[in-house]
């Protein structure tokens, strides 16, 4: 009996494309199914090598079964993320950055996973909270059980993905065999094996959810317009359109609530800096926290500095004799604006992707933190603490419940406001205190946004393999 979850490497289609000035040739392996009960279309993957490994040639100094494992995702507002391939034109997609994987010397593997608007015929819904994560560490499973069949180095997978996407990508890092996962893996028919990664790259990772409104308001508490753009898509192509608005009083004081309530969850993570000493917040918000995070705008502000960036273009930002010098951290967010209303996350009307993210197979949207439940303005239910918990990859690192990925690569905007600096923040330091590889930077008026800086995630992804396989 044929096994549906076994790679064949005979079923394929040749294909090249120019990168740069380089001819890259590869082969593609697509809509191969990951799980053997699949529940969605959705639930395919497509593999990418490069025609090289099947001539015993090196590439990048890998060979066949040496090369890096690559696994980026599109999830975006955790709306399913479809398998991605080169040359794909819709908005989402990274064909970029398959390709330049490929010319690279990696193995892609880019699944297909459910998301918080997948339905069935019926009009239940399949892709609540966790399925995205469910999906994914079945798509790592896959290639895991297909080592010695499937091209690369199953010890070297590497995650990459972008806002919803990015989060995806932490939480396959950081929750590597988690038992929470278990019975949704095995009703969907994942293959035996492990999911547990090498690395992660998680571009402005939009996750920590029940303290992410806390957090946001800890940062913009007392700007009280906001500014953003409603994106819809047609003909493929995004089409923004710009939206702002003002908080309400009611709004003013939920807002000072929430900053308060982000204080004491600070406080108990036990964070501390490199010197191990702690990074904490006052009942004013002030401290070493927010003084870590002040330096790493900082640090930012002097690198663009260097390479020629008039950084001054954003109020708050000192400069003296080529130096920068200072940072007023209230003109700072108000130059970079607030971008959403009270609370930034779980909407008290159940509007929110992330609301949806947490609805039920017959459900649309419930709240995920107990303040939204408790000032809820429509009718709701709230979701399961566990289950938010454990799509949280700060849980992970908080007890020993899972095995996480030894290195990591977390980039997060300057001029970002999905979030708060403090989100990405938390989750760099927390992995630095538990011994993980961490490269963690802000960089420079870069919005919410990822795949901006290629040629130097790559760099470090070969300085963790081509050092791991010598």
């Amino acid at each position: 009996m044929t096994d549906p979850l076994r790679f064949n490497e005979k079923i394929y289609d040749p294909a090249a494309a120019t990168v740069g000035t380089t001819r890259v040739t590869y082969r593609a392996f697509k809509d191969l199914t990951y799980v053997a009960q699949p529940v969605d279309d959705c639930q395919k993957l497509n593999v990418f090598v490069p025609e090289g490994y099947f001539n015993g040639q090196t590439i990048n100094g890998y060979t066949r079964v040496t090369a890096p494992i690559f696994m980026p995702n599109t999830v975006g507002g955790y709306l399913p993320g479809p398998r991605d391939f080169p040359g794909n034109p819709a908005p989402f997609s990274g064909s970029t950055t398959i390709l330049q994987a490929l010319k690279r010397g990696y193995v892609v593997v880019s699944a297909g996973l459910r998301g918080r608007t997948t339905q069935n015929l019926q009009n239940e819904y399949l892709g609540k909270a966790p399925a995205f994560i469910v999906d994914m560490k079945a798509a790592v499973r896959y290639v895991k059980y297909n080592a010695g069949w499937l091209p690369g180095n199953p010890d070297h997978i590497i995650t990459n993905g972008t806002s919803a996407g990015g989060a995806t990508s932490a939480l396959t890092g950081a929750s590597g065999n988690a038992d929470f996962f278990e019975t949704p893996l095995q009703e969907i028919g994942a293959a035996p094996a492990t999911d547990d990664i090498f690395a992660v790259s998680a571009y402005c990772p939009v996750h920590n959810l029940a303290h992410a409104d806390a957090a946001y308001e800890w940062q913009f508490n007392g700007i009280n317009q906001w500014h953003r753009q409603r994106v819809r898509i047609e003909n493929n192509q995004r089409i923004c359109t710009p939206i702002h608005g003002q908080l309400s009083p009611d709004e003013q004081g939920l807002s000072r609530e929430l900053k308060a309530a982000f204080i004491p969850y600070l406080n108990g993570l036990g964070l501390r800096d490199i010197a191990g000493n702690p990074l904490t917040l006052d009942a004013d918000g002030e401290g070493s926290f927010k003084q870590a995070i002040e330096r790493e705008i900082l640090m930012s502000a002097q690198r663009a500095l260097a390479a020629g960036t008039d950084v001054t273009k954003y109020a708050g930002v000192t400069v003296t004799n080529q130096m920068v010098t200072g940072l007023d951290w209230p003109r700072y967010l108000h130059a970079i604006t607030r971008m959403k209303s009270v609370p930034a996350f779980d909407a008290l009307d159940l509007g929110n992707p992330e609301n949806d993210l947490f609805g039920n197979r017959l459900t649309a949207a419930r709240h995920f933190t107990q303040f939204s439940q408790d000032h809820s303005t429509v009718p709701a239910s709230l979701a399961d603490p566990l289950l938010v918990a454990a799509v949280n990859p700060v849980t992970y690192l908080m007890t020993k419940q899972s095995h996480v990925a030894p290195h990591w690569r977390i980039r997060h905007g300057a001029a970002d406001r999905d979030t708060s600096f403090a989100i990405p923040m938390i989750l760099a330091t927390k992995l630095a205190n538990r011994g993980y590889d961490v490269d963690f930077k802000l960089p420079w008026a870069t919005p919410h946004s990822g795949d901006y800086d290629l040629p130097e995630l790559f760099q470090w992804i070969d300085n963790l393999c081509q050092t791991a396989t010598k």
